[in-house]
């Protein structure tokens, strides 16, 4: 197949397995609701400056349809206490008691019908909208500057940029966890979490495709805002991401607990990420670079925004999750390459069903397989029928392929 009928091809993939721009306005309208049942005078957590925050897939942009219909999506959002809660002042259960009760209290306003569930890190909200979806709020508060400052030196001798080292390690908070044997009492001894800053880096990240600065710049303008949120880029990078979690999805559906963790995905395909400005050759780039990156000591896959911490930390206990985590990128790699050199558009379709769980129409792939869209950037997805969204609560050189 041509590199034109390549781009066709991955691209309509990538469009079949995005969620559309209305479920992403959907979250936001949930986080400010959120954020705004947080800020009320009558809020028991009004009086330390509460931020909330969106994190997750959703922050990403990287958010991809369940592969039926029964698949729920996660909203993940930081209850952040910024002013008057301390380590010293104030141990884990009490701050996720006080978070919780304003979460309960939102829940009984809004007439979610589902009981508020305590997770080890978080609350649970579940919505019984169209669109399924549970929301987890995670209650942090600021970490030490000194723990900031140790987290900034470690970010740059992982050599990335000194003003972003500083830019993310400003955002390190501490976390509850009800797992942890000190988590009733007051004591220094809180797990570490930087969502914010690890939305920063990937969008660094995305940053290096060619022309997007600038791309990022007009379209700003056209939409009358200062910047455009990060789900709305649809850059390559993050194209790859969707496209290499949907595979995972499928292949390991009746193994869920055994399939590769969408953190250590998302990590090593952004730092094998190289600015390709389309999404084959950016997939081709990450696929061929990304088993590389998985260090052979500990921490295998660092954290970008706490190097100590390991995303691959379960592989010790468990080395089926890391022999798995190798057979898919192989396949991976193998099925990408059956995409580029097929000729037949049928068998496309078929392996785009089969392979990455997209269904894509025959008639409109031909038509298309002889004119490349404008630019390296891709179209949003269009809303599927019959769904709503209520409005309540350096470089290994290679081609664009492998073969």
């Amino acid at each position: 197949m041509s590199d034109t009928a390549t781009f066709h091809a991955i691209h309509e993939i990538a469009g079949a397995i995005d969620i559309p721009e209305s479920a992403y306005e959907k979250a936001a309208a949930r986080y400010k609701d959120l954020a705004d049942w947080f800020g009320r005078k009558e809020a028991q957590c009004n009086k330390y400056a509460p931020h909330i925050y969106s994190q997750g897939s959703f922050r990403l942009g990287t958010v991809i349809r369940p592969i039926d219909e029964k698949g729920e999506y996660d909203l993940d959002t930081g209850c952040r206490l910024e002013a008057g809660v301390t380590k010293q002042n104030c141990s884990q259960q009490t701050l996720k008691e006080l978070v919780g009760a304003d979460v309960e209290a939102y829940r009984i306003a809004s007439n979610i019908q589902e009981p508020t569930e305590e997770k080890h890190r978080c609350w649970r909200l579940k919505y019984a909208d169209t669109l399924k979806f549970h929301l987890d709020v995670v209650p942090s508060i600021p970490e030490t500057i000194e723990r900031r400052r140790q987290i900034q030196e470690a970010i740059i001798r992982a050599s990335d940029p000194s003003d972003l080292a500083m830019r993310v390690a400003k955002l390190t908070g501490a976390i509850t966890d009800n797992r942890e044997l000190n988590y009733r009492i007051i004591n220094d001894a809180w797990r570490l979490s930087n969502s914010e800053g690890f939305a920063l880096w990937f969008e660094f990240r995305m940053l290096l495709a060619k022309g997007l600065t600038e791309d990022l710049v007009i379209r700003a303008r056209a939409a009358k805002v200062d910047k455009l949120p990060a789900n709305r880029w649809k850059t390559p990078l993050q194209r790859c991401v969707q496209i290499l979690k949907r595979h995972r999805d499928i292949k390991f559906r009746n193994d869920p607990d055994g399939k590769p963790a969408s953190i250590i995905i998302t990590t090593l395909a952004a730092r094998a990420y190289q600015g390709e400005a389309d999404i084959p050759s950016a997939l081709a780039r990450i696929l061929f670079t990304m088993g590389n990156l998985v260090r052979p000591n500990v921490p295998r896959v660092p954290n970008p925004v706490n190097p100590a911490e390991d995303f691959a930390d379960r592989w010790a206990k468990n080395p089926t999750l890391e022999a798995n985590f190798r057979k898919w990128l192989e396949d991976a790699q193998s099925d990408f390459n059956a995409i580029r050199t097929e000729q037949k558009p049928e068998l496309i379709i078929r392996a785009a069903r089969d392979k990455f769980g997209a269904s894509l129409n025959e008639t409109e792939l031909k038509a298309k397989l002889g004119t490349p869209p404008p630019g390296g950037l891709l179209k949003a997805a269009a809303t599927p029928a019959g769904l709503s969204f209520p409005d309540k609560p350096i470089v290994p050189q290679k081609p664009a392929g492998f073969a």
